[in-house]
């Protein structure tokens, strides 16, 4: 029963015109379930090809969707939150940058503002360098 089953498995395994036996017999020969040309004719499933096209569309059709809402989707929400945020940043804001470097806002333009690290010491930064906004709950106590 084992020789049999290794048989038809090595067989379906073969590429068309070798037989189970290593190419001195006939294709497909003392293998039950395979034609002639080494195909299998409904004795066992096949190894490729097992779900139809519709199946295969639907499947597809799903994962794009759980990709959409699990990935593209919330990426693309952050993207615009973090847009607004950028565009409401006015002089005397307190701001972090992607960086670490936490100071408030003296001077703005289209792509960079000025932020005051410390006293008399002014940095331009990039606008899509800001991390955020710099909170007063963050803000420690001298």
């Amino acid at each position: 029963m084992t020789n049999a089953i290794f048989a038809s498995t090595f067989a379906l395994s073969q590429p068309a015109g070798e037989g189970a036996s290593g190419g001195g017999a006939a294709p497909g020969a003392g293998v039950e379930g395979a034609s002639e040309t080494g195909a299998p004719t409904g004795g066992a499933p096949s190894p490729c090809g097992s779900m139809s096209s519709p199946t295969s569309i639907i499947m597809m059709v799903v994962m794009f969707a759980v990709f959409y809402f699990l990935l593209i989707r919330p990426q693309q929400k952050k993207a615009k939150d973090h847009q607004k945020m950028l565009n409401a940043i006015q002089k005397g804001a307190e701001i972090v940058t992607n960086g670490g470097l936490v100071g408030r806002v003296t001077g703005i333009s289209d792509k960079t503002l000025t932020i005051e690290v410390s006293e008399k010491v002014r940095v331009r930064v990039l606008r899509s360098q800001i991390g955020g906004l710099y909170g007063a709950d963050n803000v420690e106590k001298k």
